[in-house]
């Protein structure tokens, strides 16, 4: 069994030169861990959304490279391997992570990765934890079969509404999209809000560990929203 990470459209690959004892699965209803080393096949219930993939583990120094738990052809320097996966996260770059006999085969992003160096021959400990990559896709009015938008003029004389913007506070089970439908009837205006709070949404997405909000795919409650008029 192997875990590699190849960057998206790059030839390059990294390969975890140990593997951890279990890897962990967050989807949206619940939680799945599974022991590796003892299972070495992994099943998920047909259903069920991978959002997250974690897992503890352990880089080597050169005095412990040849252990039996270290693949030959793998081994790097643990300073090296840090170096590599926080320039991937730092970077945001979309990595397809493939755990080799198992079904996970995937595009994701590191939204946390945190090494600590311990003991006297170079080893490091760390933790990581991996979210699934999905493309955004915004859809026009006939791809969502939505009937053609009826103009309505106005009396020259009938003087414009003066509009101002509101103010919302994000709920659980909240996204963008439905938030624009309850204000502007039409969740396609998500971008509107997206806009007029870019700052405040990926500066919270950063304080609950993600690297940014997937273009306001993350939000969270008790996130004050400015609603465009």
């Amino acid at each position: 069994m192997d875990i590699k990470l190849i960057p998206v459209g790059k030839k390059t690959k990294f390969v975890f030169p140990t593997l951890p004892e279990q890897i962990k699965c967050k989807s949206t209803s619940k939680y799945q861990s599974f022991d590796i080393i003892s299972q070495g096949t992994i099943k998920v219930p047909k259903g069920t959304e991978v959002k997250e993939i974690s897992w503890e583990g352990e880089f080597f120094g050169e005095s412990k490279k040849k252990e039996a738990i270290v693949k030959k052809n793998a081994w790097k320097k643990p300073s090296e391997c840090v170096k590599i996966l926080d320039e991937f996260m730092k970077a945001g770059t979309v990595l397809n992570l493939i755990v080799t006999d198992t079904w996970i085969n995937m595009d994701v992003t590191i939204s946390s990765f945190q090494p600590v160096e311990y003991g006297a021959y170079g080893n490091i400990k760390y933790s990581i934890t991996f979210v699934e990559k999905k493309p955004l896709k915004i859809y026009d009015t006939s791809e969502l079969d939505i009937a053609e938008f009826v103009k309505k003029t106005k009396p020259r004389n009938e003087p414009e509404p003066e509009s101002t913007d509101t103010t919302y506070i994000v709920q659980k089970g909240d996204t963008l999209w439905g938030i624009a439908q309850t204000h502007y009837g039409s969740g396609m205006q998500w971008t509107r809000i997206y806009d007029a709070n870019t700052e405040i949404i990926e500066a919270t997405a950063r304080q609950y560990g993600r690297t940014d909000s997937d273009h306001g795919h993350w939000i969270y409650p008790g996130t004050t929203l400015t609603i465009p008029a």
